[in-house]
């Protein structure tokens, strides 16, 4: 604890943000880094808990007093051998992870937790811009193959941590660029793509190898990969979205938001859109679901032009604060709004669709019909919903984004073909411990295994599967 009164002499500073009419008129990332000095004297808010219960709150169990106290110090090369002990792409998380973290830092108590996301964003920056970071080649060689498909930050860490203990690794991507959601669900503006191709070029570097645009099942048989590799580590995602199977589901128009995501990226890459184009221009968009994906078609929308844009929320609105004594230091419930919201949104809360409303063709989606919805528990404490009487209204829309979550990976094809059991939520199934299926030479890890999470979480299961895969082929 280099500061010992730092907590109560500086006041939170957090990184500022481009003005709303500058930063919609591109696709590139608006967050301004604090200077170097600031964030020495916002690494000295940290209070060196006793029980440090940021840890607890961080999915990969970053050392955070720690490197708090080196950046303190102005020992920023230490502060990144000390990130880097537990998170393989800390700038992945220091732009997009929620932060957990400082939900469960002792000075959210007063709602003023240290500012971890942005020392952590400002550490791997400053230490790419050093060129301190340099690939790891093993000191060993281990002649045991394995095999990782998908790209994400899950089949990333797993494949680096494998490949750094001396294993032949090869990731199978189908897309044509490796990345998974975070290169083609994660927009621009959150998260530049030059920071994945730089751990893929170091990745690459340290002998990892990857087939793109190689969908193992189609492309590869199944059966070439197990004689193949001597484990399998699936780590594809959760890719089946959740569907609204209401009156006029079929009309053009409505889409899922991940196409439409995923078409802006490509689109800014300046890769080939094979399919319809979808765009917002001139168009009044509904976004339905409140979570983080249904906040990217907000900023996507506005950036493309749209009309007007309104988000839809099944569930009622949150409080503003949460409730610190019964919440605190767990993740609060309490209402959160995005840099997209502040661009330009309305947000409907504790509302449900019951249908779209199309065109005299027929053919496309002109509006959709919702009604008003109240929830009560019942004696065993679980939620019923109830719709509103005589609350039915109509809102114009010229494009339907469906945002409510992922169900589980795809099942037909490979993993049917793999012959492994699922849960009772569709995932593949496999637990904490060895992350291993039901076949003893397939692992699991990511949302793949524990359905849509964050990417934290997919980098810290990664990381646990590449050390489970590696016990079980040096058994």
């Amino acid at each position: 604890m280099g500061n010992v009164t730092g907590f109560l002499d500086v006041e939170r500073q957090s990184r500022q943000k481009k003005e709303v009419q500058e930063r919609t008129a591109s696709f590139d990332e608006f967050m301004l880094p604090l200077p170097q000095h600031v964030l020495n004297a916002q690494a000295g808010r940290c209070m060196d808990c006793g029980v440090p219960y940021c840890h607890e709150g961080c999915p990969v169990h970053n050392v955070i007093p720690e490197f708090n106290d080196l950046i303190y110090q102005d020992d920023w090369r230490d502060a990144l051998d000390v990130l880097h002990q537990t998170n393989n792409f800390p700038e992945f998380t220091g732009r997009i992870c929620p932060a957990p973290c400082e939900a469960a830092c002792t000075l959210n108590l007063i709602d003023s937790p240290v500012t971890i996301k942005d020392i952590e964003c400002a550490i791997i920056d400053y230490g790419w811009q050093q060129k301190w970071i340099a690939p790891q080649p093993p000191n060993v060689t281990i002649h045991k193959h394995v095999a990782i498909i998908g790209s994400g930050p899950a089949g990333m860490a797993c494949g680096q941590q494998l490949t750094r203990q001396g294993f032949h690794v090869t990731i199978y991507e189908k897309q044509a660029f490796c990345g998974g959601l975070l290169r083609y669900g994660i927009p621009d503006f959150k998260l530049d793509k030059k920071h994945i191709e730089r751990r893929i070029e170091q990745m690459r570097a340290e002998g990892t190898e990857f087939k793109t645009q190689c969908h193992v099942g189609d492309d590869i048989p199944w059966r070439e990969m197990e004689k193949r590799y001597d484990a399998i580590v699936f780590a594809m995602g959760a890719e089946v979205p959740r569907d609204l199977p209401i009156a006029g589901r079929h009309a053009q128009g409505i889409h899922f938001a991940m196409d439409f995501l995923t078409q802006q990226n490509k689109r800014v890459a300046r890769e080939t859109i094979h399919s319809a184009p979808l765009h917002a221009q001139g168009k009044h968009v509904i976004v339905i679901g409140g979570g983080d994906t249904g906040s990217d078609c907000i900023g996507t929308a506005n950036r493309q032009g749209a009309l007007s844009v309104t988000q839809l929320e099944i569930l009622e609105k949150p409080p503003r604060h949460e409730n610190k004594a019964l919440e605190w230091p767990y993740w609060p419930t309490k209402l959160r709004s995005s840099t997209s919201h502040e661009e330009g949104a309305s947000r409907l809360w504790a509302v449900s669709s019951q249908g779209f409303l199309l065109d005299d063709s027929k053919d496309h989606v002109v509006a959709i019909e919702l009604c008003d919805v109240t929830w009560e528990k019942d004696s065993d404490h679980r939620r019923h919903m109830n719709i509103v009487g005589a609350s039915k209204r109509i809102l114009k829309a010229d494009m339907v984004l469906l945002a409510m979550g992922f169900l589980h990976p795809t099942h037909t094809g490979l993993l049917t073909e793999a012959r492994v059991s699922l849960d009772e939520r569709g995932n593949i199934k496999a637990n904490t411990t060895d992350y291993r299926s039901s076949q003893p030479h397939l692992f699991a890890c990511g949302d793949a295994r524990r359905g849509q999470s964050l990417v934290v979480w997919a980098i810290r299961e990664g990381r646990q599967c590449a050390d489970a895969v590696a016990r079980h082929l040096m058994a």
